[in-house]
């Protein structure tokens, strides 16, 4: 035994045999265009009323079908991120998941039935989706009851047969502003529906207005619903909230004043009514929109957030309080607002939480959202709300694991008349501050949008961020004034300014980072969609520090943009007066008044049934650059409007940007936007003998 013991011992002391060296991990690459076109994206998150369970979508890009597809997948809590279970299948997307009261079904929208949008139904245990409406027109949005026997949903009226004779004597032609499709409001008992797909009850009717949002009232018996004179995009400032008694579908008015009022929720006892409202103000798009809460048979509306110096994005009235998002600078979180103090107070941590698409559990207690971070891909979170320490449950960053990304940072400077100014750089991932960089600005649109520094999501498409990096370039999103996420003051300092104050933001940003001592001014690019894409437009006509410029869907012409647009509004609010009564803004404030200045090659990327920005605006920029001799090219993308839907074309666009600005900052050859390269498609295979 004390031999045994002996050579035992000698054993454990022994060297032990050298182990093999671990495997190199695989060199990280530069991702392909391709590959970003298909990269998922996370949609809406819907989590269950007991907070075991949440439902999302992905979308990914189906070149076979040249579609942007998007399925839903269901989640444990508690389960491995990574671990989901697909709901949905098929060649049409899924969207807008909501949970069933008892937690029994996950309604969706989706066109898989007729190319139209209807309302369908699955259990959340497994099985086929069913079918519930059969609506004539395109279902825009649903909403379970509160005891889950009914669904009511929105949907525009069906042609008239008046306009059908039209169209069969007349030919097809539209009355701009005359013909519109009033949306309206129905109702229908999901018992029945699940037999057999329904037409719904019809609840609202005629032409006074047209609904938008809506919600049920605890007692079932009523709802809610925001509605505009007309359906047009014009009539927004319209919005007033209303009451429809199902009883008899009589419909009452409960805010009625001027200024836009939305998306009315109602208090846990049926008393009273919170929305979102400007407080009777009439120009409001660039100032704080704020909540307010009414007695549910009307009366006078108290604001409550007055001192919350942010647009709140109202979500729900539970026994724990009025719950909305909204953004502080870049960050994105979640509120918690006392309806009788307005009080309010940030759920969400850490400070610089960028979250989204929020969802709380019947009992408030828990939540489900997306989010993401400098150094980590946007992924669906859950968690408590005491304490908050949210987990993902997704895994969506291993699919990006193998890439070469760029670093993502905040970074601040002065403006030109002094403003502080934020903006998001992307550095190459072996950025050395000893070399000079071609730097690029990737501009966004609204203008109330956000840069955020989030990994890869918000670089995929349009201008990909960390292409231009792994090219050699540094990557400014600047935050330019008019950016929502630092209070109404900043928003509204580029009203009557737009473009001159938005270029010192971007030109001193430049400035700032070529202090560092790591830029080379001598390669500088600008480029943006909508907003962005005016901007760049306006750099364009306005400096000749740039060695090339793209502009995406972009205003060159103020006056242009005001009478074609189909937002008329958007122009008053930020100039002031339309073109007749005060040119001069329209003047100072437009690219081609500057055009005999133009210097820098540019590229013009729109949409050929642009409503928003009017293709008008690109054949106008680009005559006048070619007039002067500067070179410009307009490439006009087939069939669509002001996003690009598809992603072959999204293909297209990434691909013209990247050569664009590969001849002009690293010398790469000219573009052939006509005849670009095209790869050779795999032979078939040989049929089996």
């Amino acid at each position: 035994m004390r031999i045994a013991l002996s050579l035992a011992l000698a054993g454990a002391l022994a060297p032990l045999p050298a182990l093999a060296a671990p495997p190199a991990a695989p060199e990280r690459r530069v991702p392909e265009v391709d590959e970003l076109v298909r990269f998922p994206t996370l949609g809406a998150v819907a989590l269950s009323p007991d907070g075991t369970r949440v439902v999302y979508g992905v979308t990914r890009a189906d070149f076979e079908k040249d579609a942007f597809v998007t399925q839903l997948f269901l989640a444990r809590a508690e389960a491995p991120a990574g671990s989901a279970v697909q709901l949905t299948r098929g060649e049409k997307s899924s969207t807008a998941p909501a949970w069933s009261p008892d937690g029994q079904w996950i309604a969706f929208l989706s066109p898989r039935a007729g190319d139209k949008n209807q309302v369908f139904a699955l259990r959340a245990d497994g099985g086929e989706a069913i079918q519930l409406t059969k609506s004539e027109t395109a279902v825009s949005a649903f909403e379970w009851s509160p005891d889950g026997t009914k669904i009511a949903f929105t949907a525009a009226e069906p042609e008239s047969k008046e306009k059908k004779a039209r169209k069969d004597h007349y030919g097809d032609f539209e009355v701009v502003r005359g013909d519109d499709a009033f949306v309206q409001l129905s109702t229908f008992d999901v018992a029945a529906a699940l037999k057999a797909p329904v037409a719904g009850a019809a609840r609202t009717r005629g032409h006074e207005r047209s609904v938008a949002s809506f919600s049920w009232a605890p007692d079932g018996q009523r709802i809610a619903f925001a509605a505009t004179r007309k359906p047009d995009l014009v009539q927004g400032h319209t919005s007033d909230v209303w009451v429809l008694d199902l009883k008899d579908d009589g419909v009452k008015a409960i805010v009625s004043w001027p200024g836009p009022d939305a998306g009315p929720v109602w208090s846990p006892d049926g008393k009273q009514l919170a929305f979102e409202t400007t407080m009777g103000r009439e120009v409001t798009w660039a100032a704080n929109t704020r909540i307010a809460v009414v007695d549910a048979g009307g009366g006078t509306p108290r604001s409550l957030t007055d001192a919350f110096d942010e647009d709140p994005n109202l979500l729900e009235w539970n026994a724990a309080g009025l719950w909305f998002q909204a953004s502080q600078r870049t960050a994105s979180h979640l509120f918690r607002l006392d309806a009788a103090t307005g009080k309010a107070v940030r759920l969400s941590e850490p400070a610089d939480r960028i979250g989204f698409s929020y969802s709380l559990s019947k009992d408030a207690k828990k939540v489900a959202f997306v989010s993401g971070s400098p150094t980590s891909l946007p992924e669906v979170h859950v968690t408590a709300l005491a304490p908050f320490t949210p987990r993902a449950v997704t895994a969506i960053g291993e699919e990006a694991k193998g890439f070469r990304l760029g670093t993502r940072e905040l970074v601040r400077w002065k403006s030109q008349d002094g403003e502080e100014i934020e903006g998001v750089l992307i550095k190459p991932a072996d950025f050395d501050p000893k070399r000079k960089y071609a730097l690029v600005t990737v501009i966004h649109g609204g203008p109330t949008g956000t840069d955020r520094p989030v990994l890869l999501q918000p670089d995929l498409r349009y201008y990909p961020s960390d292409l231009f990096a792994a090219k050699g370039a540094l990557v400014l999103k600047v935050n330019y004034r008019g950016s929502a996420g630092y209070g109404e003051r900043f928003r509204r300092l580029n009203e009557k300014n737009l473009g001159v104050g938005d270029a010192w933001d971007v030109l001193s940003g430049i400035d700032h980072l070529v202090e560092q001592g790591f830029v080379d001014p001598e390669r500088l690019g600008s480029m943006g969609w909508s907003q962005g894409g005016y901007i760049s437009a306006f750099l364009t006509t306005t400096t000749t520090r740039f060695k090339a410029i793209s502009v995406g869907a972009g205003i060159s012409n103020w006056a242009t943009y005001y009478y074609n647009t189909d937002i008329t509004p958007f122009t008053i609010h930020y100039l002031g007066d339309d073109p007749a009564d005060d040119p001069e803004v329209y003047r100072k404030t437009s690219p081609m008044s500057f055009i005999k200045g133009a210097k820098t090659p540019t590229l013009i990327q729109h949409g050929e049934n642009d409503r928003r920005v009017p293709i008008a605006n690109a054949y106008e920029l680009r005559q006048g650059l070619e007039d002067r001799g500067v070179p410009a090219s307009l490439v006009v993308y087939k069939g669509f409007g002001h996003g690009i839907t598809k992603p072959k074309a999204m293909r297209a666009v990434i691909r013209h940007n990247l050569d664009f600005f590969d001849h002009h900052l690293f010398g790469g050859p000219a573009p052939a936007f006509a005849n670009p390269a095209v790869p050779e498609k795999a032979a078939a295979p040989e049929p089996a003998k």
